[in-house]
């Protein structure tokens, strides 16, 4: 199997919010609360001693992830030969019948619903439909900072490093996501 996964180099992030944009427009995501790309401003201190860093948040596509074992209705599932993370939103009961689980197990709250009643939850699916016709990611092809980069994560790790912390990232190493950073330091 080769894994997917994610570079952020948080360095270069302007949080110009484009790959979130392309993300939601690409997917044709309604306007509302579901972000399968989200950012992070993450601000510190007082003028003129400020620390400004951003942080893309997708799925992490995790070695092994707690919003798959948690799902009551197998609506969730890690493929084997990409590692990538999907949602069965046929099979999904929605957000009220099982207390939006997958949320609440998951480190960085990346399962999404819209406000709707019996909302299906859906996330970052790593582009499959790109990915399958040899194309990048979305939010990646999108990106004018050159910020983010996505592929087999062991080749990423090699080409970027293998950083698992960033500022205002809480790495879970139990579940094991498929991220290496290029962290902003103070």
């Amino acid at each position: 199997m080769s894994q997917m996964g994610f570079y952020f180099d948080q360095t270069r992030c302007t949080g110009c919010y484009t790959c979130a944009v392309a993300c939601k427009d690409w997917h044709d995501i309604d306007a509302g609360p579901a972000n399968w790309m989200r950012v992070d401003a993450l601000e510190e201190g007082t003028f003129p001693d400020v620390f400004v860093a951003y942080l893309a948040g997708p799925c992490y596509h995790c070695e092994k992830p707690s919003c798959v074992t948690i799902c009551p209705v197998d609506a969730i599932e890690k493929r084997t030969a990409d590692g990538i993370v999907l949602v069965d939103q046929e099979k999904c009961i929605g957000k009220k019948k099982c207390n939006s689980k997958c949320l609440k197990a998951c480190p960085w709250e990346v399962p999404q619903f819209e406000d709707e009643e019996g909302a299906k939850m859906q996330k970052c699916n790593f582009c499959v439909d790109r990915i399958e016709k040899g194309q990048q990611t979305i939010c990646v092809e999108a990106c004018p900072m050159y910020a983010l980069d996505a592929g087999p994560i062991q080749e990423l790790r090699e080409k970027y490093g293998d950083t698992a912390e960033a500022h205002g990232f809480r790495n879970f190493k139990k579940v094991g996501p498929s991220i290496t950073f290029k962290p902003k330091v103070k």
